[in-house]
């Protein structure tokens, strides 16, 4: 399965958290027949947001970690530098990368728990491509519930 994580969902995978976000990323990595594929947008906004002095304080996490962390993502997946294309996301413009990032990927699955992504333009945008959205929690669902080869 092809997987894009948005970053909401990765700012919460960190190594300090024990939460669904990071169960889930362990479940990608660890798994051969999952893909995990992000962008430099995507990585980028991960460092900028874990960046914040207000994440640092509420996630007790270094610059290091954050480093380290980018750093496994980077191990972890694959980037594509996805194409630019029409605006989807009209509540939030720069969740569009995202959402190209998933097509030009060919994933399967866009997990995010931004609502953002469930306006039903971009809902209907995304399976024009084959691309489900789902938050955390129904995708772990969905990788404990089915096996995939």
């Amino acid at each position: 399965m092809i997987l894009t994580l948005d970053t909401g969902i990765l700012v919460r995978a960190t190594s300090r958290s024990n939460g669904p976000a990071r169960r889930l990323l362990g479940k990608i990595a660890n798994n051969a027949s999952h893909l995990l594929v992000l962008s430099p947008f995507i990585l980028g906004e991960v460092g900028k947001v874990l960046a914040y002095s207000r994440m640092q304080q509420a996630l007790q996490i270094t610059g290091e970690e954050i480093e380290e962390h980018i750093a496994y993502l980077l191990s972890v997946s694959r980037l594509v530098e996805p194409e630019a294309g029409m605006p989807v996301v009209l509540n939030d413009p720069n969740d569009d990368p995202v959402v190209y990032t998933a097509i030009g990927a060919g994933a399967d699955v866009l997990c995010a728990r931004d609502r953002d992504f469930y306006a039903p333009n971009v809902i209907a945008f995304c399976q024009r491509y084959k691309v489900d959205i789902m938050d955390d929690i129904h995708l772990l669902g969905k990788l404990d519930a089915k096996p995939y080869a």
